[in-house]
């Protein structure tokens, strides 16, 4: 398995003959490079999609066209843009589960928000989530944007991941102190790979803080297009 960060809260997560994308923000990531473009989208087989923010949504259209795969994510989203877009969308809702091809993805609740501009202010098109992602013997938990919630322990008791690819940039997110206390309260994570930082001075710039609280975890401070093998 090879997870690979596009920057921000992107990803390319090649498993079990699948290579997913997770909310792959090309145009305007400050992260990834126009010429890092196509070795990021190569191959692809799924978009996975967790909410709408921009600089989570804004490419997804355009790459399920170009590269004529489906669009995974909420079901409200999904059906509008396979209705208004003519895109292949799989939709489902927050505790149901898809197969892609070896991959068992499940949709999980967020808290944070969804939307995007309209003509006359934000339109909310259903609703934050996060993923759980099994394949290859591991069980990935993908975030999405979020806030620590008791949920979490809900989602380590059916689901038991062993991976987690956590927002902890703060402002928009938990931040790396949230973070850590999910970790430790919430589940028994083997690998820990923070992510939604850095992007911007905004955001927090170091993980260290999320390392220091996490000893005997694999907190792995990811390289943006360089794979992390597990």
């Amino acid at each position: 398995m090879n997870i690979t960060w596009l920057g921000h809260g992107s990803f390319r997560i090649e498993i079990a003959g699948e290579v997913l994308l997770i909310d792959p923000w090309l145009t305007g990531n400050p992260m990834l490079t126009e010429d890092r473009h196509g070795a990021a989208t190569e191959g692809a087989t799924h978009l996975l999609l967790t909410h709408a923010h921009g600089d989570h949504a804004s490419d997804v259209l355009s790459l399920a066209k170009k590269l004529g795969i489906p669009l995974v994510g909420q079901f409200d989203l999904m059906s509008y843009w396979a209705d208004s877009e003519g895109i292949e969308t799989i939709g489902f809702n927050k505790g149901g589960t898809v197969a892609l091809g070896e991959v068992k993805v499940t949709l999980v609740h967020a808290v944070h928000s969804s939307s995007f501009s309209g003509g006359k202010g934000p339109w909310v098109p259903g609703s934050e989530c996060g993923f759980m992602i099994a394949g290859e013997g591991h069980t990935i938990y993908v975030s999405g944007d979020t806030d620590v919630m008791a949920d979490m322990g809900v989602f380590n008791d059916l689901h038991a991941p062993d991976i987690g690819i956590l927002c902890a940039g703060g402002h928009f997110t938990m931040d790396m102190r949230r973070a850590a206390y999910a970790c430790k309260t919430f589940f028994d994570f083997k690998t820990v790979i923070p992510c939604h930082y850095r992007t911007f001075p905004l955001l927090e710039q170091s993980a260290e803080e999320l390392v220091k609280a996490l000893p005997g975890v694999d907190v792995i401070e990811p390289e943006v297009m360089t794979p992390i093998t597990i």
